[in-house]
């Protein structure tokens, strides 16, 4: 228990970077990226795939490394150069699961997300009014381009192929 007065430990890295807010903003980027051509919410079980990837610092630099137009199996196959890489992706995706749907209850409460029960969908809001641009830390700039790219890439494919090309499992 901290005492009246006493300042709290200092955060660690790798709670600045994995906590529900930061994952809010990256599944709200990864919906607009997913919407951007139809307006078409996103499946609700890719939501779980986006952490593990832009939250991992190699894959997130093979994310950014990697441009818009070549898609998804591009990005597959320069992860899988290092097998280990691809498959600890869905290694990744089991042990972030517990943050990915803290992060979906932020960005529901703060209406950046809307999930559809029905569907099983997760769609991107537009904020009302619209947000300031923002100026993010150096360690994370990359995060929200990197997730809105990873929309994109997964709009064009099937759940199931998305699945596939990332040897995951739902």
């Amino acid at each position: 228990m901290i005492e009246a007065g006493r300042s709290r430990l200092p955060l660690s890295d790798l709670a600045i970077v994995q906590n529900p807010g930061l994952g809010a903003f990256a599944l709200w980027r990864f919906g607009q990226g997913f919407q951007a051509e139809d307006e078409r919410p996103a499946p609700f079980a890719l939501a779980f795939l986006v952490l593990p990837i832009v939250l991992h610092g190699a894959t997130l630099n093979i994310v950014t490394s990697t441009n818009r137009p070549s898609g998804l199996a591009l990005f597959a196959a320069k992860l899988g150069k290092e097998r280990e890489q691809l498959l600890a992706v869905h290694e990744r995706a089991l042990l972030l699961r517990a943050l990915t749907l803290q992060s979906v209850a932020v960005g529901v409460s703060g209406r950046l997300l809307s999930v559809d029960y029905k569907d099983a969908t997760l769609r991107a809001n537009v904020p009302e009014p619209k947000p300031k641009k923002l100026v993010l830390p150096e360690r994370v700039k990359h995060l929200g381009p990197a997730s809105e790219k990873l929309g994109f890439w997964f709009s064009k494919l099937g759940t199931a192929q998305v699945a596939n090309l990332l040897r995951v499992e739902f």
